[in-house]
């Protein structure tokens, strides 16, 4: 079925509102510098989105459907066990590679804006990173079920480690710029791997 018009229009205010926000950041989005960037005026692009509040939660569903594409789906598609955890950890660092997000992940730019600062967005960010939290653990418990990692494991210790890992690697290379960061980042992941694997 074709998009109606209104639907592309809504589609595009999406798109550039995720490539506005990884730049500057949720508090950064206005709609102003939105309405500017789309092509539309205030008020027109109010239609579509009705408040800064609201715009930030639907920029925050369209990185989760994004992400959830990218990185969870093609994942699963992997064996089970390790080959999938590892799927999730490599799609997540090329995650905040993606073009259109010109300025890195845009969950970590919202983090910073919404740690302290109740409403709607900051819930579904929360929920969003609990939901990535639980996606990594669960990768782990599958691979203890499937041999891969030992059985005395804590699956949401080795998905806390990953998760504390993988946003260190957006700090260091987005903010400290070392050019080793990828580097060692997947060194860090192949000790935390092996710690986890059943012993041979």
């Amino acid at each position: 079925m074709a998009l109606t018009k209104g639907d592309a229009t809504h589609r595009d205010i999406l798109r550039k509102a995720l490539s506005l926000a990884s730049e500057v950041g949720l508090g950064g989005l206005t709609l102003s510098a939105l309405a500017e960037r789309v092509g539309l005026s205030k008020s027109g692009l109010f239609a579509h989105v009705s408040s800064k509040e609201n715009l930030e939660v639907l920029v925050l569903e369209e990185a989760i459907s994004r992400f959830t594409d990218l990185v969870v789906a093609p994942a699963l598609k992997e064996p089970r066990g390790e080959p999938r955890f590892r799927a999730l950890i490599s799609g997540w660092l090329s995650w905040g590679k993606a073009e259109f997000m010109p300025g890195g992940c845009v969950f970590f730019a919202a983090i910073a804006d919404l740690d302290d600062r109740p409403g709607p967005a900051r819930d579904r960010l929360v929920s969003s990173q609990r939901d990535w939290v639980e996606a990594l653990a669960t990768a782990a418990k599958v691979a203890i079920a499937e041999g891969h990692f030992r059985a005395d494991l804590d699956p949401h210790q080795l998905a806390h480690e990953t998760f504390a890992l993988g946003y260190g690697h957006y700090v260091l290379l987005r903010l400290i710029g070392d050019p080793k960061t990828e580097a060692r980042t997947n060194a860090a992941f192949e000790r935390l791997l092996e710690s986890a694997r059943t012993p041979s």
